[in-house]
């Protein structure tokens, strides 16, 4: 992904998004045509600082059987993003363009043993219940062991170590205030979850280059 200067963030930062959203792309490469599968995630900072993001895929998906030993991958996860009207600047000679917050992860991705799958899904599934409060958490003890233990056969978990952080939030920083303003305006104007969305991360944004200029 090329990062513009002007947009790129730290990895405290990066590490954030994919935490908050805890969703992407998993890509490898398979002969010369490359496979993705959309899936969630989770991602842990390992005792060396690097991270290391776990998923899991259909047995039927055909994408595990690609990688073996350990085989490059690419996880893509995007945040929200939304179109930026030139006319919302209120000045001349702009141009329309899309806002957007992501984060690239390159590294090797292993197949994990089938002996820590329940662990996987008992942390992933954890994840997303405790978003749900004051919901009664969903546990897999709900579920009767047989079926339980069919479920656990029927996917293939994944590890990824991360090599390589390529992150971004573009929010036309370059632009000068009273223009980052006007569109902001225009975006709670429109009222939708993702523009509303964008506007806070714009919003975030000039708010850290106030603190950072004091």
């Amino acid at each position: 992904m090329y990062v513009h200067p002007a947009f790129g963030i730290d990895a405290g930062e990066a590490l954030a998004l994919l935490r908050e959203r805890a969703f992407g792309l998993f890509v490898v490469a398979a002969g010369d045509t490359p496979l993705a599968v959309h899936v969630p995630f989770l991602v842990d900072e390992m005792p060396d600082g690097r991270l290391r993001v776990t998923l899991h895929v259909a047995r039927a998906n055909a994408i595990h059987t690609h990688i073996g030993a350990g085989c490059k991958a690419l996880i893509a996860c995007q945040g929200p993003d939304a179109y930026i009207s030139p006319d919302w600047y209120g000045i001349a000679d702009q141009v329309p363009t899309w806002t957007y917050s992501a984060v690239h992860l390159t590294g090797t991705a292993r197949l994990v043993p089938q002996e820590d799958f329940r662990a996987h899904v008992d942390r992933l599934s954890a994840t997303f219940e405790a978003r749900l409060a004051p919901k009664p958490v969903w546990t897999s003890a709900k579920m009767p062991p047989a079926k339980l233990e069919a479920m656990l056969h029927a996917i293939a978990v994944i590890a990824v170590d991360v090599e390589s952080i390529e992150a971004q939030k573009k929010l036309s920083q370059h632009k000068g205030e009273p223009a980052r303003r006007g569109a902001m305006a225009a975006l709670r104007a429109r009222g939708d979850a993702a523009s509303l969305a964008i506007a806070d991360l714009m919003q975030e944004a000039l708010d850290k280059e106030t603190e950072d200029a004091r």
